[in-house]
């Protein structure tokens, strides 16, 4: 084997930053560059001390000639003395910082901030998703550009044509955790009941009391007819939801890309999400941005869209046309690793 990719629990979790890395570990082997998945306990990024102790014990049998590309969510929580025993090359793949998590408290953010920029220390090169995670590790990490590569998420154009139906569906697609905004989502809804549409989330619970308070919310606003809580789809069914849409919708407090708006670019969708993290550089001109947590902004903003969905629409298409294909995603990664195979020489 030429690398290993250590990856937290089930690599193929539903979620951009699972679906990013087991989809970079398939291209890196199908190109024949030999990476290892090491799959290591779930806990992260609130391992048990047991984890912890058998993560660092994983990590120090691979040995000093092999890198290991490790996951943020363990990268950020791991202990950074026990990443100095480690002989083996690391590489970062950081999504995004976890401090910066919505929901987590602040003195637990300073935590996990700290400890990430600790961690960091000792890795030997880091891969982000955006140049919006690049600066922040440069400028609030102190992460050296020199070992920095930006590696965007590749896609896969959908074929095929849309089928929209009606009245017009309003998709929007993301974990059910604070950070996704969906309770923002249906504050706009309830402003915009005059008009017609009806509105589907796709994604699984991230934790009960989450999942309960939204449930509550959409009932409380009188939207239970008209908005349904799809869970988690598998890409077939995902992909017809998409071809069924007319807008979609991502009310998020932060994003190191966002993988899903880009996705939803490659349908044709008009866009609409908030301005915060990548999500401009990702989605540009060919979507419609607002404040983040402002619900009123956000129903001005899907009634443009409804509105101007062609005119969006053609914008959002063309903007795909320039994503990458996760070939050339896992490229970057390869042009890193081949750098480490120069250095045995």
């Amino acid at each position: 084997m030429k690398a290993v990719f250590a990856i937290p629990g089930d690599k193929d979790r539903r979620t951009g930053g699972f679906i990013y890395e087991a989809t970079v570990l398939r291209e890196l082997n199908a190109l024949g560059h030999a990476t290892q998945h090491m799959e290591l306990p779930d806990s992260f990024p609130d391992p048990t001390p047991e984890d912890m102790a058998e993560t660092l014990a994983m990590l120090r049998r691979v040995p000093a000639s092999c890198p290991i590309i490790l996951d943020g969510l363990v990268f950020g929580a791991i202990d950074p003395d026990g990443l100095a025993t480690v002989q083996a090359p690391l590489i970062a793949m950081i999504h995004h910082p976890l401090g910066l998590e919505t929901g987590v408290e602040a003195a637990r953010a300073q935590v996990l901030l700290h400890n990430e920029a600790a961690a960091l220390q000792y890795a030997a090169h880091v891969i982000v998703p955006s140049p919006h995670t690049a600066r922040i590790l440069v400028h609030d990490f102190g992460v050296d550009p020199a070992k920095l590569t930006i590696a965007q998420p590749g896609f896969n154009r959908p074929a095929g044509d849309s089928a929209p139906v009606d009245p017009p569906l309003i998709l929007s697609v993301g974990l059910l955790a604070p950070r996704k905004g969906h309770d923002v989502l249906l504050d706009a809804l309830a402003r915009i009941k005059d008009l017609p549409w009806q509105a589907e989330i796709v994604g699984r619970a991230h934790d009960m009391d989450t999942d309960r308070a939204l449930a509550q919310q959409c009932e409380r606003l009188g939207l239970s007819e008209r908005v349904h809580f799809m869970g988690e789809l598998a890409a077939e069914r995902l992909d017809c939801r998409f071809r069924a849409a007319s807008v979609f919708a991502l009310a998020t407090r932060y994003e190191g890309y966002g993988m899903v708006l880009s996705e939803a670019m490659l349908y044709g969708l008009p866009v609409v999400s908030c301005s915060v993290g990548a999500v401009p550089e990702t989605v540009g001109e060919a979507g419609v941005l607002v404040p983040a947590q402002d619900a009123g902004a956000f129903a001005d903003g899907l009634r443009r869209a409804l509105r101007d969905r062609e005119q969006l629409g053609a914008l959002s298409l063309d903007k795909s046309r320039s994503l990458p294909t996760w070939k050339q995603t896992a490229g970057h990664f390869i042009t890193v690793l081949e750098g480490f195979e120069r250095q045995k020489r």
